[in-house]
């Protein structure tokens, strides 16, 4: 490519880039305007650009806005902002919040993850039942089903933590219980999906292939985790936390795409790095941890366009409107009734149980990364990816609203005032 094409090239990246973050921030408005988590607006829109330009200007408008090249490089640059986003869901996972009850949070955890697991088992005997081949495709059976019931579990923390601070209750039993419970579920999560991506490859050749992968990203993650530990690179997080991040996200991007290319999708890698990453309190490399996180963040919409553009555009036509439905009440019904008799059987009051159950069932941006992995992989075909995105939407959204019905609910009649939510709970 000679230097006129090349100046060009870049631009029309630049240019793209630049639309989709604007449009990130639109759809982050429109939440904020209609009381709902940011990331709800910023992955809607984002899901949908694509689709709807297609659907009103046709599919070669979409190639002259974005060609090939161009596509490609927008791919990569959401890829590395999900993998670096990634190292800091995955550091707060391991660090987690002040620990309930030992007894509390496990039945929790119990109650919501069990249910959803048979949950999305029961949605995949669903889908073999009705002969659906486009969302059935060509997956090894035990690879997905396992896939399907560990979309179900999966419960939102970046999200859940966001909606517990803007509500006061990081601080509450509702609060701690459901943030501790969604980490460990999630930590189950993580585990499963590294399995059933390594059933989905369906050969011996293939699992070895996705083995060797695996003990790759183990063996850099605990290279990065001892590492960390050692006196010079305590001193250079301390004084350099801004070249400090750059070399993390560098490292994590490396062992992401490593495994990528080894037969492993790039999330599981990302993950590892940030497993491995101590969770020491005053840390020296807690702020580039928290830098390489933003970075990701801010990049996020970039996966949210492609992901729309290369797995929903022919999904909308392919879909059944039964699936999407059935994929919605079995996560909802899972999610909420298992996260509430969790907390019932682990002790907690009655009002204290429905809001832990609402909470646990909030699914977010860690459901789409998990149903990219599995699409990626080649486990979850286009239709399915589809029908449980709208789940992954529609539970994110209704736990503001449903947390608000539970507040009314518990009006005291003397007064008909709404009880006051402060940090340490209802007072």
């Amino acid at each position: 490519m000679d230097v006129p094409n090349a100046l060009a090239h870049t631009a029309h990246v630049a240019g793209a880039l630049a639309a989709v973050l604007l449009l990130a921030l639109a759809g982050r408005g429109a939440a904020r305007r209609l009381r709902q988590p940011e990331v709800v607006g910023e992955v809607t829109v984002g899901l949908l650009a694509g689709p709807a330009v297609i659907a009103a200007f046709g599919e070669t408008s979409l190639d002259t806005v974005l060609p090939g090249p161009v596509f490609d490089a927008l791919k990569f640059v959401g890829e590395a902002g999900l993998v670096l986003y990634l190292v800091g869901l995955a550091h707060k996972l391991r660090v987690g919040p002040d620990r309930p009850a030992r007894r509390t949070a496990g039945w929790v955890v119990a109650g919501a993850l069990v249910p959803p697991l048979c949950a999305g088992a029961l949605l995949a005997g669903w889908i073999l039942l009705t002969g659906d081949t486009a969302a059935r495709g060509n997956a090894p059976l035990p690879s997905f089903v396992l896939m399907l019931a560990v979309a179900m579990t999966i419960t939102a923390v970046p999200v859940m933590s966001r909606i517990l601070t803007d509500r006061g209750m990081s601080r509450s039993a509702a609060g701690q219980t459901a943030l501790t419970a969604a980490i460990a579920i999630d930590a189950v999560g993580w585990l499963l999906l590294t399995v059933a991506i390594g059933l989905g490859a369906g050969d011996p050749s293939g699992s070895l292939a996705s083995l060797r992968a695996l003990l790759l990203g183990l063996l850099c993650a605990a290279a990065v985790r001892y590492g960390l530990r050692t006196r010079p690179a305590r001193e250079f997080c301390a004084h350099l936390p801004g070249t400090a991040a750059v070399v993390l996200g560098a490292t994590a991007l490396a062992v992401a795409l490593a495994m990528e290319h080894l037969g492993m999708t790039a999330v599981v890698g990302a993950a590892l790095v940030g497993f491995a990453i101590p969770g020491d309190a005053g840390a020296p490399w807690a702020r580039a941890v928290s830098s390489v996180s933003r970075a990701g963040r801010a990049l996020a919409p970039v996966f949210f366009v492609v992901t729309g553009v290369t797995v929903l555009s022919g999904a909308f036509s392919t879909a059944p409107w039964s699936l999407i439905a059935w994929a919605v009440v079995l996560g909802c019904a899972a999610k909420i009734l298992g996260g509430y008799a969790g907390a019932r059987l682990g002790g907690l009051p009655h009002g204290t149980a429905r809001q832990v159950g609402i909470l646990v069932n909030t699914r977010g941006l860690t459901e789409l990364i998990v149903l990219q992995a599995g699409h990626a992989a080649g486990v979850l075909s286009a239709p399915v990816v589809l029908a449980l995105t709208v789940m992954a939407l529609a539970t994110t959204t209704m736990t503001g609203p449903l947390l608000n019905l539970h507040a009314r609910a518990g009006r005291r009649p003397e007064h008909g005032k709404l009880p006051l939510q402060t940090e340490s709970g209802v007072r």
